[in-house]
């Protein structure tokens, strides 16, 4: 047996075993009916936890997470569907599986219980092959998700140190290969300079995804905005700075259109810096030399305005419809052979909408492109 086939198995008698001995809270408002089901479920392994009303069976669970919920619909008070819905407002416990006891054969009823988020529904009085068969496949398939999860959150965890190292590494490639190339110049060697030219480029390129890749990873996962009193045209100003050196290069000029009073956005400030500077390197990328930037700031009612216009190749429909998914290909190309992950706008969207704003895209072939972020205003 290979290492890849053990851990397979490994992982599967893991399941099973998850679901073997689960902790099973158990409510209705009849205690015949929980001692049934204790006893049906006690003998299989299962750790059973009694509540006989709503409220009892919430502390419950804020006591101690269970693995599975058997929940009666018709109790007096606070009904079966009303516990459910609280139990999926909490995200400690929404993955929590919730099977609904009825007594009712209402179809409507037990539809309307389902849409508050339960799994699936066993009717009274209880068929005790039917309850052990339902319990057992959503305890696997509970176990199954976790296991899912928990791969998925390794996978992340080591592309995240993967990805940090090679940043490192990578900077420090970028920049000897970027004074390499300076040094020699003064050879006045074409074979060599190339070889420097492509050992820049090349690093260049793999060191912008990289930092893609940790910034999309940290919006996706890891970003809660911090909201504060941010100024957008002293944030788009400051932006426009950083660009200054590849404006240049690409022989572009930058108009702007600010305030002279304060706009001020209920923002996270670091994340407009980001946003910021994305947009801006998409217009200077897909912007051919000789070309205008504008970027203005404005007031709109609630909001704070931003938006950033190129006068480069523009955008099918096709590419307005994937722009926003991660590693998009689009088929405008930058212009002066830039890298472009598919990155960029994904990280942008994700910004803004963490931050409860509104982020537009208005282009057609040939006519460049204008992307408008909005946020809330702060209030005075």
């Amino acid at each position: 047996m290979n290492s890849s086939e053990k851990t397979a198995r490994e992982n599967d008698r893991a399941e099973q075993n998850s679901a073997a001995h689960a902790r099973i809270l158990v409510v209705d408002d009849q205690p015949s009916n929980v001692q049934v089901v204790g006893l049906i479920l006690g003998t299989l392994g299962h750790e059973i936890i009694p509540a006989s009303d709503g409220a009892t069976a919430l502390k419950r669970v804020a006591a101690l997470i269970p693995d599975l919920i058997l929940l009666d619909l018709l109790m007096p008070g606070m009904s079966g569907r009303d516990v459910c819905l609280q139990l999926k407002q909490n995200p400690d416990w929404r993955d929590v599986p919730v099977i609904f006891l009825s007594a009712a054969d209402d179809k409507d009823l037990i539809v309307s219980a389902l849409d508050a988020g339960g799994v699936d529904y066993i009717t009274k009085p209880f068929n005790q092959s039917e309850l052990i068969s339902r319990v057992r496949t959503q305890l696997a398939l509970k176990a199954a998700r976790d296991r899912l999860k928990e791969l998925a959150e390794d996978k992340d965890e080591l592309l995240g140190i993967l990805a940090h190292d090679l940043k490192n590494h990578l900077g420090g490639l970028n920049m000897s290969a970027k004074l390499l190339c300076e040094r020699i110049r003064n050879l006045h060697d074409e074979r060599i300079q190339r070889l420097a030219d492509n050992a820049f480029y090349s690093s260049a390129q793999l060191l912008a995804f990289v930092k893609d890749f940790l910034a999309n990873a940290a919006a996706e996962h890891g970003f809660r905005p911090q909201l504060t009193t941010v100024d957008a045209a002293g944030a788009a100003v400051a932006a426009i700075r950083v660009f200054e050196e590849r404006t240049r290069h690409k022989q572009l000029e930058i108009q702007t259109e600010v305030p002279d009073e304060e706009l001020i956005a209920l923002a996270d400030a670091h994340a407009m810096d980001q946003i910021f500077g994305n947009l801006l390197s998409n217009a200077v990328k897909f912007s051919p030399s000789g070309k205008k930037i504008f970027v203005a700031v404005r007031g709109n009612g609630n909001f704070v305005e931003c938006s950033i216009r190129d006068e480069g190749p523009g955008f099918t429909e096709a590419d307005k419809a994937r722009m926003f998914r991660r590693y998009g290909r689009l088929s405008a190309r930058p212009t002066g052979g830039e890298t472009s992950t598919g990155l960029g706008l994904s990280i942008v969207r994700k910004l803004v909408l963490a931050m409860d704003g509104e982020l537009t895209c208005d282009s057609s072939p040939g006519k460049g492109a204008t992307f408008t972020v909005r946020l809330p205003k702060a209030k005075k």
